[in-house]
């Protein structure tokens, strides 16, 4: 009874001490921040279709020059201030996963390039990466199975 009373305490000086989150605001500050990114990369994407390439090459071009800008922004520790500020809304494009690369590899610099950068870089943006490859997989491998107007028998 008294471990009971003691959690309880204990819980009721953590709801004091902790502050309440501003959710609205919060998911306000992320849906801005990432459809402005989205809006950016949208407009790279027009431009490049402006200048005559087409669509596949476009997207390429976008997408290295979004992880670019990501990745310089990180280098200058700006990235990591828009993140605070915007949360989620800079994690879900594709700049957040460029983030979870290079931050790690400015952390772990000092321990060298092989045990530091090469060992540390992909601690956030690895399981990412088995788990998304392996779903793709699952799903492609469902997708075959369940889509026999593909398959053909000889």
């Amino acid at each position: 009874m008294e471990k009971i009373q003691t959690n309880k305490q204990y819980q009721d000086y953590v709801d004091q001490k902790s502050p309440n989150s501003p959710i609205l605001k919060n998911c306000f500050n992320a849906f801005w921040v990432g459809g402005l990114i989205c809006s950016i990369g949208q407009l790279i994407l027009d431009f490049c279709a402006y200048r005559g390439l087409n669509e596949e090459t476009a997207g390429s071009i976008c997408s290295i020059i979004l992880i670019g800008i990501s990745a310089f922004l990180t280098g200058l520790n700006l990235f990591n201030k828009i993140g605070k500020f915007a949360g989620a809304g800079t994690i879900v494009p594709i700049t957040g996963f460029s983030n979870s690369i290079v931050s790690p590899a400015i952390e772990y610099k000092s321990e060298g390039y092989i045990m530091g950068v090469g060992a540390k870089m992909f601690t956030v943006a690895g399981p990412v990466l088995v788990y998304g490859i392996s779903a793709s997989i699952l799903v492609g491998i469902v997708y075959l199975i369940f889509n026999t107007q593909s398959i053909t028998l000889v």
